[in-house]
Parts: C-alpha cells; structure tokens; sequence
C-alpha cells in the first residue's frame, strides 16, 4: 500500500523514464515494488555461498541480477507512485545486507582491507542511524549521494568480481579505485543526514 505524502511529488529519473517505456509495461501490476526488495533480502544467501565456494560463473551474474533489483524496486515505485513507508526502511537494509556481505566475503580478503573495513563501518553507522531516526519517528528516503555511493560500490565489487573469475589483474586496481571513490561519497552522504 502506498503512501501519499511520499508519492504526492515525484521527480522521474531519466532511468525511470527508460524503465516506465519498457519494463513497466511488461511487469504484472500486481508485483509490488516491494515484493523486489523481498526477492532482494532472498538473493543475498545463494550469493553470498556461490562466492564463498568459488563459483563465479553463477555468483557474478547472480550478485548482478540482484544488486539491479535495486534500481528496478526504486523505478517501480516512482514510476507507479506506490513508495511506502517499509519501502523507504527496507530498501536500504536490503543493499546494505547485500554490499555488506559480499565486502565481508570478497573485498576485505582481495583488496585494502581497510577500505572494505571503512565501507562496513560506514553502512554499519548508516544502518544504526536509520534505525535511530525510525525510533524517533522519522524517515528519510535516500538522497543522491546514497544513491551515488551504492552505484559505485556495486561498481566496485562488479570490477573485483570479474577480475577474479575472469584473472583480469587491472580490475583489481580499478575496483580499488571505485570502492574508494564509494567511500568517500559514503562519509559525505553519512554526514548529509545529520543536518
């Protein structure tokens, strides 16, 4: 059920306007935006193991699939006007769970340890304050350096994940770079939202 103070002014995306001329059209309505964040929170578990045993002919794709997920819920909801309230706290939960996992599991074992450990510190504190401002009785959707920080974090892993199915030794550097560059964007979006 969406809500109408979060659906009352909606700014299209140009990817929104891309998803409204093809996706959309093709998805049954009776799939809620927030049935894809749900399919979201299943997908981290068989991520998670097909990287952990190796297997990135399958955890590469699938860790793709699943981090789109994300910009297909947003575009969904925007472009059908059905943000809601559990939309707006589960949706970042749900990347947070999967970025998280998968830094935890790949990054902090191939590149800088502390940039992958400053990565979780900082979605760690993202998470607490979130749950910190819903205590309070407010909620926030994501703003664009969110929004920009998980683009370059998936970014980042995808360029590291393909580097180590693919033995492509550059990705690896340029993972390194994308992740910092994640970072960065991470501690501005992080004190952001403490105006």
């Amino acid at each position: 059920m969406s809500d109408d103070r979060w659906n009352e002014k909606i700014r299209l995306l140009l990817h929104d306007r891309i998803y409204a001329r093809t996706l959309d059209v093709l998805l049954p309505r009776w799939i809620a935006p927030n049935h894809v964040t749900v399919l979201r929170f299943f997908l981290v578990p068989p991520v998670v193991y097909l990287l952990y045993i190796g297997n990135y002919g399958w955890g590469v794709p699938l860790f793709l699939f699943a981090a789109l997920t994300d910009a297909l819920d947003g575009s969904m909801a925007r472009v059908r006007r059905r943000i809601t309230e559990w939309g707006i706290i589960y949706d970042p939960l749900a990347d947070k769970l999967l970025i998280g996992s998968v830094l935890f599991l790949i990054v902090l074992r191939h590149i800088n340890f502390y940039l992958g450990l400053g990565l979780l510190l900082v979605e760690t504190l993202m998470i607490v304050g979130g749950w910190m401002m819903r205590r309070r009785g407010m909620v926030q959707p994501a703003n664009f350096f969110g929004k920009v920080k998980m683009v370059a974090e998936v970014l980042g892993i995808m360029l590291l994940l393909i580097a180590l199915w693919l033995n492509i030794s550059l990705f690896v550097d340029l993972s390194n770079g994308t992740l910092g560059v994640a970072l960065v964007v991470a501690i501005v979006s992080l004190l952001s939202r403490l105006h």
